[in-house]
């Protein structure tokens, strides 16, 4: 397939395509179509990135045309191309985002969707059996008057029946919106309660950890306050039976399904912006944002993707971990439009043991393995060396994101995961539900390098004056419109927030609020978010720097910064989280400094180290900077409700330490 790099010199990619995979690739494929198509000479993915930015109606054109998307195109390609917001991609198109993902589906008996729930529950689902289920479903949606613009939202584990419900919603118009059941009452209204869904997909319950979590109570709580949902459809997970006698407007989803006839699928074509997903911002400083994403930009954005920067074909077999409440879990689902078998697992990595997504991994010879930065690291703390116990020979891509891929992250995977793989660290996030860099199947993998920006998407890194640079950190911007851009936020009158969010900053630009670098191969560094940016002295020092060096050392499992505010200037402060039986004694402390000192410079090195038991983190695993931050300066967090382990925030009140 390829040829790993066996040489670690920095000068020296990790790894490298071999020429028969790059001829292979998709990627290839499509430069070679659009160069004949166009008339123009495209030497390499560098050469396609460049044309893909400038003739920007052409290259979505392009993609269009290659990926075969059912529907009418319409022209033009692009109208307002220089308004930002405001631009508008196939103005006159129709479509349907569930025709397409189940293009492969009527009468195929291949497995569609494979799902692994902990140790507890395994189910294969054929593509016949998915189609089958969706057009019942969206039947029923229908008989129930659903109307193209309603809302259906899923208190879901990561399973199939959630997948089910997703495109049968999309399959008539309507709205998909979901959130893990992990997730408190509050915050389940402070979403759903905005967008006022008419019907209620819910799980009896999940596993995790090996143990059974109900949600009927919490979903019972929910619709005492939700008086839009006319019905709530209950999956049996932890029970086959499931006692919804009390629960008012409750039927179990196969009962429903069953009352239908299935067979053909009406699919209501739509505008290209017809609105698709409700997704939401973090919400860690406030009620979350509710971020609408378009049919048709979802639909081409996750094709290019997948087929040209994840190189998925028919047949490949497409794992993510991820929850129902992470952007990921929206992207996976879009992998069945490429002809992927997607592979679900919904609970802990981490039962019965660190082994068994590679277990899964190993058993359904899955080929893109897609898990987060903070899952890698912990293998790595783990000493889990899965070249040793498993069969990986399928698996030919490895995507990271959540987080920035440390460096030393990057070297842990091939040394001990796999050696020949492309490993793609990739980025971008719920407000474009996709990526603004990710993989490059046909380029080398640096060291702590997201390999490219995305086709068609006119990424620059941007200085305070609004100058683009290289090899310095800035701002990241997109200059130029993409069709991914939500359409806009939830009942946002004039689109004043969606314009606060985004263009505020640079006029017509996009400003997506991360901290990065472009580097001399036209990788890119992540160094954190800009709203988390330390700023001890004036100087700008990106969270993750600080990261890379800490969590190096044996003896800390994790760590969070912020800076605080003192004495008229800001001061780093680091907590850590210890391996059990370390102290945090002035011996680390000073080894903890001098690792900071000695790969970056004085002024990343923290006034404070602070030991701590628990760091906060959302629900999709993201640590909390903000959150920390504001406890530590006696501010109020507006929305615990928003965090994975909102009782972790006590630890940092009134620290004696930080008093000084």
């Amino acid at each position: 397939m390829s040829e790993p790099a066996q040489n670690r010199d920095p000068a020296e990619p990790l790894w490298r395509p071999s020429e028969a995979a790059i001829a292979a690739a998709n990627m290839t494929k499509f430069r070679t179509q659009v160069a004949r198509d166009w008339q123009i000479g495209l030497k390499d993915t560098d050469a396609l990135w460049a044309w893909s930015t400038e003739q920007v109606d052409r290259f979505w054109t392009s993609l269009w045309r290659s990926c075969d998307v059912i529907g009418e195109m319409g022209r033009p390609a692009l109208k307002d191309g220089d308004k930002m917001p405001g631009a508008q991609f196939f103005p006159n198109a129709r479509i349907n985002f569930a025709e397409n993902l189940l293009r492969f589906s009527k009468g195929n008996p291949r497995d569609a969707i494979v799902f692994w729930g902990e140790d507890k529950v395994k189910r294969r689902l054929a593509h016949a059996e998915l189609w089958d289920d969706v057009a019942r479903l969206a039947q029923y949606f229908r008989w129930l008057g659903l109307e193209p613009g309603d809302r259906v939202a899923g208190f879901v584990p990561n399973m199939p029946e959630s997948i089910i419900g997703a495109l049968a919603a999309a399959a008539i118009g309507c709205i998909w919106s979901s959130c893990s059941p992990d997730f408190g009452v509050q915050g389940v209204l402070d979403r759903f309660g905005q967008i006022e869904p008419k019907v209620l997909l819910t799980a009896d319950g999940y596993w995790y950890n090996g143990k059974p979590q109900n949600s009927l109570a919490r979903v019972q709580e929910v619709l005492a306050k939700l008086p839009s949902v006319q019905q709530v459809l209950v999956i049996p997970y932890l029970n086959n039976h499931p006692d919804i006698a009390q629960m008012p407007r409750a039927k179990l989803f196969r009962e429903a399904l069953n009352e239908q006839t299935g067979g053909e699928i009406a699919f209501e074509r739509v505008p290209f912006n017809h609105p698709l997903y409700i997704m939401y911002s973090s919400g860690t400083t406030g009620v979350p944002k509710c971020i609408v994403h378009g049919q048709g930009g979802t639909l081409l954005q996750h094709l290019k993707e997948h087929r040209l920067h994840c190189d998925i074909r028919p047949g490949d077999r497409m794992f993510y971990f991820t929850t129902c409440g992470w952007m990921m879990w929206n992207w996976l689902v879009s992998g069945l439009a490429s002809g992927a078998t997607l592979l679900l697992y919904d609970g802990s990595p981490f039962h019965p043991s660190g082994n068994i997504l590679f277990d899964y991994a190993q058993a359904e010879k899955c080929t893109m393995f897609g898990t987060s930065a903070k899952y890698i690291d912990a293998l790595a703390k783990a000493e889990i060396e899965p070249k040793q116990t498993h069969d990986l020979s399928a698996v030919r891509m490895i995507t990271s994101t959540g987080s920035p891929l440390a460096p030393e992250s990057f070297d842990y995977v091939y040394a001990k995961v796999k050696s020949d793989v492309c490993l793609s660290s990739i980025s971008g996030g719920t407000d474009i539900v996709s990526c603004f860099m990710l993989g490059n199947p046909t380029g080398p993998v640096w060291r702590g390098e997201i390999q490219m920006r995305g086709l068609g998407l006119k990424v620059e890194v941007w200085n305070d004056e609004g100058k683009p640079v290289v090899g310095e950190k800035g701002e990241l911007v997109c200059t130029k419109p993409f069709p991914c851009m939500p359409v806009g936020f939830w009942n946002d009158e004039g689109n004043k927030r969606y314009k606060a969010a985004y263009f505020e900053k640079f006029p017509n630009v996009w400003h997506h609020g991360d901290y990065v670098e472009l580097t001399e191969h036209g990788g890119i560094i992540v160094h954190g978010r800009s709203d988390a940016v330390l700023n001890p002295g004036g100087v700008r020092i990106g969270t993750a720097e600080i990261y890379r060096q800490v969590e190096q050392l044996p003896e800390i499992l994790e760590s969070i910064v912020i800076g605080q505010d003192w004495q008229h200037d800001v001061r780093v402060v680091l907590f850590v989280r210890l391996r059990d039986g370390t102290v945090l004694d002035e011996a680390l402390k000073d080894k903890i400094k001098a690792q900071i000192r000695s790969n970056t410079t004085p002024r990343h090195v923290p006034a404070k180290i602070v030991a701590v038991t628990d760091i906060p983190r959302t629900k999709s695993g993201k640590i909390t900077e903000l959150a920390v931050r504001d406890t530590v300066h006696g501010k109020a967090v507006k929305n615990k409700e928003a965090l994975a382990n909102p009782e972790a925030l006590d630890l940092y009140v009134d620290i004696p330490e930080l008093k000084s």
